[in-house]
């Protein structure tokens, strides 16, 4: 990946992440995550609930279903598997917002948690240890309250003028986190996706429709197996 197209797009995004609502407000999102979890017949549909910041949330789409959670439910529903895809996304998150919130989207029971966030903590240069204590809160919570669940974490990166220091321990907080705590990893969620101007946004970090289906793809190829 070119580090230079890197750097641009993820400084551009600064911005966009800080102030960024998405297509639905925060609040909005967060009831219909809660009110489609309710809705599910527990029964006959296991929960997967993806957790995360803009890029889960669909930001700047003009659909967010088009967003990677939203592919990955259309697939699962195509092959007629027996869950159900929910995206409790919402835009501008951090680390600490998602270790506030996230126990009120715990009251319906979760079959596999997938969890998107630290993005917006390294461009805004959070110490690494604070980004990885709340992203370990929050696991600790979804543990503690479903032990059977299945937990995959999606890795993110940070561009090089945040110093090698701190992207190089940025990046090694997901496969850490995901080794102690025997998770699945996707090592970086936009691979393939990440400074290529025709599967970005005009603010050069979130997906387009079609970058959002190669980042669906990305996840697909860990989270498949648990779906079975």
């Amino acid at each position: 990946m070119n580090k230079v197209t890197l750097t641009g797009i993820l400084l551009t995004a600064l911005t966009v992440a800080s102030c960024g609502n998405g297509a639905k407000s925060p609040d909005n999102n967060q009831t219909q995550a809660a009110t489609e979890v309710a809705k599910t017949d527990s029964a006959s549909k296991k929960i997967v609930l993806f957790f995360g910041d803009s890029l889960t949330a669909g930001y700047g789409l003009d659909d967010p279903a088009d967003a990677f959670p939203g592919v990955i439910g259309r697939r699962v529903d195509s092959l007629k598997l027996p869950y159900k895809v929910i995206n409790a996304g919402l835009s501008g998150e951090t680390t600490a917002g998602g270790n506030g919130r996230i126990n009120w989207l715990l009251k319906q029971k979760i079959d596999i948690f997938v969890l998107e966030l630290g993005a917006n903590d390294g461009l805004r240069g959070i110490p690494v240890n604070e980004t990885a204590k709340n992203l370990q809160s929050i696991v600790d919570k979804v543990k503690a309250k479903y032990p059977d669940a299945k937990l995959v974490l999606l890795g993110m990166q940070v561009p090089p003028n945040m110093g090698a220091d701190y992207t190089g321990k940025f990046k090694n907080v997901f496969p850490n986190l995901a080794a102690k705590n025997k998770m699945k990893l996707v090592p970086f969620l936009l691979q393939g996706v990440a400074g290529i101007p025709s599967l970005n946004q005009g603010d050069g970090i979130h997906p387009t429709a079609q970058g959002a289906k190669i980042a669906a793809n990305n996840v697909w190829e860990v989270l498949k197996d648990d779906l079975k």
